[in-house]
């Protein structure tokens, strides 16, 4: 039985085919005895359509296609439906057949050109796609439209250079900012630079990322990373602090280097002084360490020990688990051994489930991905705050 799809293809087919034969019979004719222009063949191909015979459907107007001019634009429709309903191989025989024909206008050619580069995308065949994303990118119509899609090419091969190039000329020719994402291609160059310790590459990569508005909290902790590899410890501090004081979403990352270089110099007690100054001036970033700290298992420090322990006597889904009044009474000893209990299960707990997510899409993952793999946008991921308990719970009320 024809699906709804279907019906809506030959729908499509028989308004072309009718406006075709109105024109024709109601417009200025030289003959006035020839028969309207309604061709027989589509009737044939709408017969094939609606009996599911695509393949048949599909050769028949490939042969109209090179006969008359007219179905030109009908061809264009279906190839574009074809892609649509995820037949791409379909949609690249219909534009290759248009575009083999000797007379094509220019326009109709690059209109082919453009369709036939979607198919290639649609099909993964970004190599093909490419060459003809460039082509078109150069000066035709669909300029704009080539260089966005060669931006997303670019990044799926991570050519960089590539994709800053074709983004300063979308940014010439759309009239709108690229500067965030052309920032995280400068970061992605410096990361790459530094992986080969090309340590100067590096910061020249990085100080023209930070150089564009609006500025990219990736290139301060780029920068950080640098100064804490090339044992740069009081820049690597400077950088990791200012991170925190300007962007609290960070400290997920910014503070276990913190702990790291304190520790290395033996000077927790700087450490100490520097978060409770921090966690004054930003009591909302209490649980955002203390989740930190669960989920990369630091301690020994006081203040964070002191975040760690409130935010489990305060988080009521423990409950569920834990009798709380245990853990806030009886000896010294017998409470910090609670502690320290929970503490290594909500660890544990922490490392199985989604440390971050994405504030567009919702996609969620394990560690920070500066580009949405969901939803391709850049610098969308926000960490949790807190343990993620709903999937324990569930566990839990299904076996009980």
């Amino acid at each position: 039985m024809p699906t709804e799809s279907t019906f809506l293809l030959a729908g499509l087919f028989l308004l072309l085919a009718a406006a075709g034969w109105a024109m024709g019979r109601f417009g200025e004719r030289d003959d006035e005895d020839a028969p309207p222009p309604l061709n027989i063949d589509y009737l044939k191909g709408l017969n094939f359509l609606l009996n599911e015979q695509t393949d048949q459907a599909l050769e028949h107007f490939l042969r109209m296609v090179r006969v008359d001019d007219k179905t030109i634009e009908t061809h264009f429709a279906l190839g574009s439906l074809f892609r649509r309903r995820g037949e791409v191989d379909r949609a690249i025989r219909i534009h290759q057949n248009i575009i083999a024909r000797p007379d094509l206008a220019a326009e109709q050619r690059d209109q082919a050109l453009y369709s036939l580069a979607k198919d290639y995308l649609g099909a993964g065949l970004l190599d093909r796609a490419e060459k003809l994303f460039v082509r078109l990118a150069q000066g035709s119509r669909y300029q704009v439209q080539a260089l966005e899609a060669l931006g997303g090419i670019y990044e799926q091969e991570r050519e960089w250079e590539k994709a800053i190039d074709a983004g300063q000329r979308l940014e010439v020719l759309g009239g709108r900012s690229l500067a965030l994402q052309i920032a995280h291609y400068l970061c992605e160059l410096a990361e790459a630079a530094a992986a080969n310790n090309d340590y100067a590459s590096a910061r020249k990569y990085v100080k023209k990322a930070q150089a564009g508005r609006p500025r990219t909290m990736r290139g301060a902790l780029t920068r950080a990373h640098i100064a804490r590899d090339t044992d740069d410890n009081k820049t690597a501090l400077k950088l990791y602090h200012r991170i925190i004081d300007e962007n609290t979403y960070l400290i997920a990352e910014a503070l276990p280097e913190i702990v790291a270089i304190y520790e290395r110099e033996d000077a927790t007690a700087e450490l100490e002084s520097a978060l409770r100054a921090l966690l004054k001036k930003n009591p909302e970033t209490n649980s955002l360490v203390a989740y930190t700290a669960i989920v990369n298992d630091l301690g020994g420090i006081p203040v964070i020990d002191d975040c760690v322990e409130q935010y489990m006597l305060n988080e009521p889904t423990l409950g569920e688990f834990v009798e709380l009044q245990q853990l806030s009474t009886g000896d010294k000893g017998s409470n910090a051994s609670a502690l320290a209990k929970v503490r290594g299960a909500l660890s544990k707990l922490a490392s199985a489930t989604p440390r971050y997510q994405c504030q567009e899409c919702g996609f969620s993952s394990q560690r920070l991905l500066w580009q949405c793999p969901s939803c391709r946008n850049w610098e969308t991921q926000r960490p949790a705050s807190r343990v993620q308990f709903d999937t324990v719970l569930q566990h839990s009320i299904t076996n009980r």
